[in-house]
C-alpha cells in the first residue's frame, strides 16, 4: 500500500443497470472523493446479485457495463482506483468457501437484513444457501484486499461488523492475516423520488444520472410540489416542496431567493421547476459528456474491468496465499 494514502477502501454495487441521482448523491459522490486519499477497490458484485436474482441472469451483462459507465461518468477514475467486476476475481469465491468453514451458523441467522428480506420477498423463493450466506461472500469481498475502510450507511453496519466478527475468528483460529474493517459513514445527501417518497427504480419515481435534457426537464415537470398553493401567486410552503427541496442540493446559491420569493407569492412553480431544471442539467452536462465518449467506445469499458481485474487478482492472490498458509492447506 502506498505510504501516501491513508488505508484500503473496498466498495460495491450490485449490478442493477444505470443508476439514478439518489445513487450518486448518497453513494458515489463519496466514493470519487476518497480515490484521492485512499488506495480504493471500487467492485460490481455480480455474484451479489444472484443471492435474491439468481433466475433473472438474461440482462446481467449489459446491467454490468451500464453501472460502470455511469461511474466512470461520475468520476471514478480507473487509473486511481481499481474498477472490476466480482466474478473475474475468483478468489473472492475461493475466500467465501473457507470462511463459510468457521462461521457460525447463529451468526447468519440474527442478520436482520435477512429476516427483513425473507418477509419483503415473501413471494420468491429465496430460502437458498447463498441467500443466507451472503454476508460471508461480503466479508470476503472485503478481506481478499485486507480492506480497512468500507463506506457504509448506517443500515449496513450490522453486515461490517459480521466481516469484522469473521476476521476476528480467522485471526484467533490461525494467526493474524486481516485488519478489521472499520465504517466510514457515507455522507449522505438524501434526495427524495419525483413524488417525494424515496427515490426508487421499484417507485419509479428516479431520475437516471443519464437523464436526457429533455428527460430530466418531464421528470422536474412532475415532481410534487406544495399541495395547498392553488395561484401563482398564492403564499407557498417550500419546506413541503420536492421542487424545494432539489434546490437546496443543487441551487445552494439561490436557495435563500427561492424560498423567500416561493413564501411571498413572487414566483410560482412553473418557473421555480424551469429554474430547476436549468440548473440540474448544468450540473449533469459533464456526466453526460463523459458518458457519451464511453457509449461511443464501449471496448474501453471492457478494457477497464479487464485491467481491474488484474490489478485486483495481484493483490487478492497475495492474501490468499497467506491465508492457505496459515490455516496450513497451502
Amino acid at each position: 500500500m502506498s505510504s501516501t494514502k491513508k488505508g484500503r477502501v473496498f466498495s460495491g454495487m450490485r449490478p442493477t443497470g444505470q443508476l439514478h441521482l439518489g445513487n450518486y448523491l448518497g453513494a458515489l459522490e463519496n466514493w470519487v472523493r476518497l480515490q484521492d486519499d485512499y488506495e480504493c477497490f471500487f467492485c460490481v458484485v455480480d455474484w451479489h446479485a444472484l443471492t435474491t436474482g439468481y433466475e433473472e441472469t438474461a440482462g446481467l451483462k449489459e446491467n454490468v457495463r451500464q453501472m460502470v459507465i455511469d461511474w466512470l461518468s461520475a468520476g471514478i477514475d480507473p487509473e486511481k482506483s481499481v474498477v472490476f467486476r466480482q466474478s473475474d476475481v475468483k478468489e473472492h469465491a475461493e475466500l467465501h468457501l473457507l470462511l463459510s468453514m468457521i462461521t457460525p451458523l447463529s451468526w447468519l441467522e440474527r442478520n436482520p437484513t435477512y429476516k427483513e428480506q425473507l418477509q419483503q420477498l415473501a413471494t420468491r423463493e429465496i430460502s437458498t444457501y447463498g441467500f443466507l450466506g451472503y454476508p460471508v461472500l461480503q466479508a470476503a469481498d472485503i478481506l481478499a484486499y485486507k480492506g480497512d475502510t468500507v463506506p457504509v450507511g448506517e443500515d449496513q453496519l450490522p453486515h461490517l461488523e459480521l466481516s469484522r466478527e469473521i476476521a476476528r475468528r480467522f485471526n484467533f483460529l490461525y494467526r493474524p492475516v486481516f485488519p478489521e474493517p472499520q465504517a466510514r459513514m457515507n455522507q449522505v445527501t438524501l434526495l427524495p423520488g419525483l413524488d417525494n417518497r424515496k427515490m426508487s427504480k421499484s417507485y419509479g419515481n428516479y431520475i437516471a444520472m443519464a437523464a436526457s435534457e429533455r428527460e430530466l426537464g418531464d421528470a422536474v415537470t412532475r415532481m410534487i410540489t406544495d399541495p395547498a398553493r392553488i395561484r401563482r401567486d398564492d403564499p407557498g410552503h417550500p419546506e413541503v416542496c420536492t421542487v424545494f427541496a432539489y434546490h437546496k442540493i443543487f441551487s445552494p446559491d439561490a436557495v435563500a431567493r427561492t424560498e423567500s420569493e416561493c413564501r411571498a407569492g413572487k414566483i410560482g412553480c412553473v418557473a421555480c421547476k424551469k429554474n430547476l431544471s436549468q440548473t440540474m442539467n448544468q450540473f449533469l452536462a459533464p456526466i453526460r459528456e463523459r458518458r457519451q465518449e464511453l457509449e461511443t467506445h464501449p471496448e474501453r469499458v471492457d478494457e477497464i474491468l479487464a485491467q481491474g481485474a488484474r490489478r485486483a487478482r495481484a493483490v487478492s492472490s497475495q492474501v490468499l496465499a497467506e491465508v492457505r498458509e496459515a490455516m496450513r492447506i497451502e
